[in-house]
Formats: structure tokens, C-alpha cells, sequence
């Protein structure tokens, strides 16, 4: 945690005001996810996530951890008609049949792409200048593109692989959530 300057700490201005999403910059965004079944948790949950706010999905983190066996991308694969059903009925989560199916069918998608390149991370690090994060330096929030051409060419391949609710504005947000692409402000202090 950074110290605070004069009892402030100076984050990104999206995150200002409400202490979920404070604590969600503060830990997560932006930082480099090298664990599989934390990006399915991000893959799911921002694919969850089409049409609405983020915090509205933030909200039910923990409710779409329950439902969606802890993220577990093998667990998921496996989940049948009677579990759409089940989830359907669940008021914790976004009771929406085609992202429920798209959540399950992601999920085998995602396992054949772990057995191609050993892990979806090293997948994603294929598109990546040189296998790494990139560094924006972004002075506004206005800079912030809602896409870019490295989002538009993993979602297409994503979407030539089949997987559903992931195009190239939900991509980009799954890439600064899991820290391959650096938005943090250059102000922030979370940098």
C-alpha cells in the first residue's frame, strides 16, 4: 500500500468514492495475473459483465465464486442443463441464460486452450510485445481507450476459437484487470 501523501492517496479517478471498488484498484487492477483460475475468475466475471457496470458485477464476486464452483475452469466445463436451471434461479448472479451457457462453454474453450499452450496465461502472452504486460502512461482518464488493436486481435482469435461474450471492449477490460495492460494513471500512486 502506498504511504499517503498530506492524509491522501491519489488513485485513478474511477475508482474514487465507493471502498469496494477503492480496494478493488488498490489489490487487483492492473496487477500481473500469472494464476489460470484467477484469469477464468476474470474471464467469466467480465464476460458476466457485458452491458453493465463493473461494480454491479464487483458487487456479486463472491456469489459468482459459489455458484461457479470457485471459478474452477474443470468444474465448470462439466456443468450440465440442471445447473443453467440452478444458476438461472440464483438471485446472487446475473440470471442470464446465454452468458450462463457462454460461462460453461467458455470454460472448455479455456481447458483446450491450457492443453495447447500449457496455460492461458501463455496463451495471452503470445500476443503480448515480447511476452510482456504492456506500460501505458496515461495522464487523463479521457486517454483511456475502450479498446486497441492488441484487444481486437485476441478477441478475434477468442471468437474464432468460439468463446461467446468477449469482444474487444470486454477483452481490453480483462487485460487491465489482469495487469497485461498498465492503466493506472501516472499520477497513481498504485502505478
Amino acid at each position: 500500500m502506498p504511504e499517503e501523501k498530506d492524509g491522501a492517496v491519489t488513485r485513478c479517478g474511477w475508482s474514487a468514492g465507493d471502498p469496494l471498488y477503492e480496494r478493488y484498484h488498490d489489490e487487483e487492477w492492473g496487477r500481473e495475473v500469472t494464476d489460470d483460475n484467477v484469469m477464468f475468475e476474470f474471464l467469466t466475471l467480465e464476460s458476466a459483465q457485458a452491458g453493465l457496470s463493473w461494480i454491479t458485477i464487483l458487487r456479486r464476486r463472491e456469489n459468482y465464486r459459489k455458484a461457479f464452483a470457485g471459478f474452477d475452469p474443470n468444474k465448470v466445463a462439466e456443468f450440465t442443463e440442471a445447473d443453467v436451471e440452478r444458476l438461472l434461479g440464483d438471485a446472487g448472479i446475473i440470471r442470464n441464460r446465454a452468458k450462463i451457457r457462454a460461462a460453461i462453454s467458455n470454460a472448455t474453450l479455456f481447458l483446450g486452450i491450457q492443453r495447447e499452450f500449457g496455460s492461458f496465461c501463455n496463451y495471452l502472452r503470445t500476443f503480448l510485445p515480447d511476452g510482456k504486460p504492456v506500460d501505458n502512461h496515461w495522464k487523463s482518464l479521457s486517454e483511456l481507450p475502450a479498446s486497441t488493436p492488441l484487444s481486437d486481435a485476441i478477441s478475434k482469435d477468442m471468437k474464432k476459437r468460439g468463446f461467446k461474450f468477449f469482444g474487444t471492449t470486454i477483452c481490453y477490460a480483462h487485460l487491465q484487470a489482469t495487469g497485461c495492460v498498465n492503466d493506472h494513471l501516472a499520477d497513481c500512486d498504485f502505478r
